[in-house]
């Protein structure tokens, strides 16, 4: 079959009436968990609270097939350079394999290389935890201050929230805005001479990364002084001229090659905040983790396959049934960045508008991805979810076990997820509002009058993802799943998934426009040119 043909037998699913429905299927097929459901490692991934029927499954499947992506995970995997525009790979997986395993980039032996930077990272983390690198006061690091921006951070403080406990070595700080309050909040936590500082950009010239690094050196420095300063300081860059001339010993620049891309990156060199956080043998579950993850989807069939199943579960809500956005609802407070993580691992991936051969997308692409911790979202915007014009799938994941002894609070907690869950899949009718306001005593003209605001339409899709606990293994392979269903959508629609031109454009401008709030030249933007003229004059001379 062809994808054309593939994308059409879609489409005609797509537009038989009650294609969006959901409750006939469990009433036809009470046992749809069992059929629907897929585990890999220790992730539960339930699909059965969508509308995907076992057709529809099928013309998926059919759709996987017509696109190739067993063809393109392969390819990528062998270090071919999917990344056509850029003419790279994209080894992430090569991050976080055994001793042993082979990964080419092209000629390059990626596998020796991420073992050499592995090895190098294991030393200087131990130096810093056995107290051989101390500060320049001879005092030991009792924090690690992370400055990057992206994929420099976002996963990193996303995976340092989730698992950093008081029993960790150190304290974890991210620094990303180059809106200086955010330096301000950070640094009222830091005691310059217990802090060593991580400065995190592949290319050493990041604006936004290099600004903060400016701001933080002169604080140490300030502390320390000029001498002082380097014995805090480390990077993770490629530029070794840069980071020299800012100060930092070469034995202190851990480096990753352009084929680990940004938001890819937390198990390469940018992960070094959380080993130090965290501990070298956690940082190691959490490259395990990902590593399950990745031997599943290299091998698994794709009808059992759970990142193609999650991906084609997208493609459904987001061609065949026209639904572009997609709550994430984590219900664990340790999982609060996670939402953050999967927008930019999603978003800069997949919000393209042209295929690999650079002609004009004629489906969508990347849904708007959001989210929130449970039960918090129920309070914001989960009223949008079940009542709104337009229905969200929500991700819903669950963790069974929780690192708390406060076993009446999980409960809670769960039932609430499961709740939202069934509220979404079953909703409410007219029937059973009027019901309900009837026992309740309420008059006939009251129940008409609130009866349409109480009804819930339900058919609501979500997926159900299950954790047994949340550690680093188990974290490792629910950020590996998403990784992968983001290749498998960049099979699927066509596009290139590891590129992401729309991200500079804005750096250009601002490069422009910079001068222009500076008092020189003003911008020749009509647009921009009386907005700055109005930042001017609100500013003292």
């Amino acid at each position: 079959m062809t994808p054309d043909a593939a994308w059409s037998a879609l489409d005609a699913l797509a537009r038989r009436p009650g294609a969006a429905a959901i409750r006939p299927l469990f009433d036809a097929d009470p046992g749809r968990f069992a059929r629907m459901s897929r585990r890999a490692g220790d992730v539960l991934v339930d699909l059965s609270r969508t509308a995907i029927s076992p057709g529809i499954l099928r013309a998926l499947l059919d759709l996987a097939h017509a696109t190739d992506v067993a063809g393109f995970r392969d390819r990528m995997a062998a270090g071919a350079p999917v990344n056509g525009t850029e003419r790279r790979a994209a080894l992430h997986m090569a991050l976080r394999a055994p001793p042993g395993v082979a990964f080419l980039a092209g000629e390059e032996d990626a596998a020796a290389e991420v073992q050499a930077t592995l090895a190098a990272m294991r030393g200087f983390v131990g130096r810093v935890h056995d107290g051989t690198l101390k500060g320049a006061t001879g005092q030991r690091f009792t924090d690690v201050l992370n400055i990057g921006i992206g994929g420099s951070d976002l996963g990193p403080a996303m995976a340092a929230r989730a698992l950093w406990t008081p029993a960790c070595p150190m304290r974890a700080h991210h620094l990303a805005n180059v809106d200086a309050h955010a330096w301000q909040e950070v640094r009222a936590r830091l005691d310059p001479a217990r802090t060593l500082v991580l400065v995190a950009s592949k290319t050493f010239t990041t604006q936004e990364t290099m600004t903060n690094a400016a701001l933080v050196r002169d604080w140490l420095v300030e502390a320390l002084g000029e001498g002082g300063a380097g014995a805090h300081l480390a990077a993770l860059s490629t530029n070794l001229t840069a980071t020299a001339a800012f100060g930092i010993a070469p034995d202190r620049v851990f480096g990753f090659r352009d084929w680990v891309g940004g938001r890819f990156s937390m198990w390469s060199a940018i992960g070094l905040s959380l080993a130090l956080a965290l501990g070298w043998p956690a940082f190691e579950r959490l490259l395990a983790g990902a590593r399950t993850m990745d031997e599943h989807f290299l091998s698994a069939p794709l009808a059992d396959n759970l990142p193609v199943l999650m991906a084609l579960a997208e493609v459904w809500h987001v061609n065949g049934l026209r639904y572009p956005t997609r709550a994430v609802l984590p219900y664990d407070e340790r999982l609060a960045r996670l939402p953050a993580h999967l927008q930019q691992l999603e978003m800069e991936s997949l919000g393209k508008r042209v295929a690999v051969d650079g002609t004009a997308l004629v489906r969508g692409s990347g849904p708007v991805v959001f989210g929130e911790p449970g039960t918090n979202a129920q309070h914001s915007f989960m009223q949008l979810i079940h009542q709104g014009t337009t229905p969200v799938p929500a991700d819903i994941i669950l963790v069974a076990n929780p690192d708390h002894p406060f076993a009446d609070s999980h409960r809670k907690l769960l039932a609430n997820g499961l709740a939202q869950a069934e509220a979404l899949l079953r909703g409410k009718d007219a029937a059973a509002v009027e019901a309900e306001m009837r026992a309740a005593g309420r008059s006939a003209a009251e129940i008409a009058r609130l009866k349409p605001h109480r009804v819930f339409p339900g058919d609501r899709p979500s997926t159900l993802i299950l954790l047994p606990r949340l550690d680093a293994f188990t974290l490792g392979q629910l950020v590996a799943l998403y990784e992968h269903k983001v290749a498998s959508l960049g099979a699927l629609w066509g596009i290139n998934p590891f590129d992401q031109w729309g991200v500079e454009l804005g750096k250009v401008l601002a490069g422009h426009i910079l001068p222009a709030l500076e008092g020189q030249d003003a911008p020749q933007d009509p647009a921009t040119a009386p907005m700055v003229a109005e930042i001017l004059k609100a500013q003292p001379g």
